[in-house]
């Protein structure tokens, strides 16, 4: 992939709305664009366009077997509104045994490097697999939501995982992002009421502060750049 793709999709799709964006690449990768959701704000929108329009883009989620209950619900809310099936993509059980069995369950609060192994079992290694045989990967990033991300484009070359990355939501502010939600009645997290913002795995996320970062609550234990590998730093 080289930047000539990128290029040309950004000139194709610079006059279309995120609606007409969507479509125009679900028609122009027909059956090979997908949506990660962990059903967070963000997410929420995205599922909320692709869903309401019949965008023909498959949405997929990440079960780690360690998300909240109030990640559950919001799930079963959006497959009770929309209609529109999910795919759930879970870790490897055996990796996950062995992971549990020679380091424990909470193996990943002694470090960073046990956080990023116990990250890399139960979301990178699901995700490689839903993503594999796909050209376009939609994402809910936000260049707000942490310093790592500010340097995001609208579209561009994942190498770590070999495929067009898409973030739509890329210049909205979370106000954008909470008033989209409220104004079309689309279901959130009962956690997002509660001072949690980025919600991941319940014993890796905590509320955030009023002054604090947007992603202050994640691994929160630790001093690290706050990414569990989904979406590192681009390859050069």
């Amino acid at each position: 992939m080289s930047a000539t793709n990128i290029t040309t999709l950004l000139a194709k799709t610079k006059d279309f709305s995120l609606e007409e964006t969507l479509e125009f690449l679900a028609n122009e990768y027909k059956d090979k664009v997908v949506f990660s959701t962990s059903f967070g704000q963000e997410d929420q929108v995205i599922t909320d366009f692709i869903a309401k329009n019949n965008i023909a883009i498959t949405i997929f989620t990440l079960d780690t077997g360690r998300l909240f209950q109030e990640t559950y619900d919001v799930f079963h809310r959006t497959l009770k509104k929309y209609k529109k099936q999910i795919e759930v993509y879970f870790p490897e059980a055996t990796a996950v045994e062995s992971l549990l069995k020679e380091k424990g369950p909470n193996s990943f609060y002694d470090s960073v490097e046990n956080r990023k192994e116990c990250c890399f079992i139960r979301k990178v290694v699901p995700l490689r697999k839903a993503l594999a045989g796909n050209a376009v990967w939609i994402t809910g990033l936000r260049a707000e939501q942490s310093e790592n991300r500010n340097d995001l484009e609208l579209f561009e070359y994942d190498a770590n995982f070999e495929i067009i990355k898409f973030n739509p939501l890329l210049k909205w502010s979370l106000q954008e992002v909470e008033a989209y939600l409220q104004e079309h009645s689309v279901p959130q997290n009962a956690l997002h009421k509660k001072g949690f913002v980025s919600i991941g795995c319940a014993p890796c996320t905590r509320a955030i502060l009023p002054d604090e970062d947007i992603r202050a609550g994640r691994w929160w234990w630790e001093s690290s750049h706050k990414e569990c590998g989904l979406h590192s730093a681009k390859k050069e």
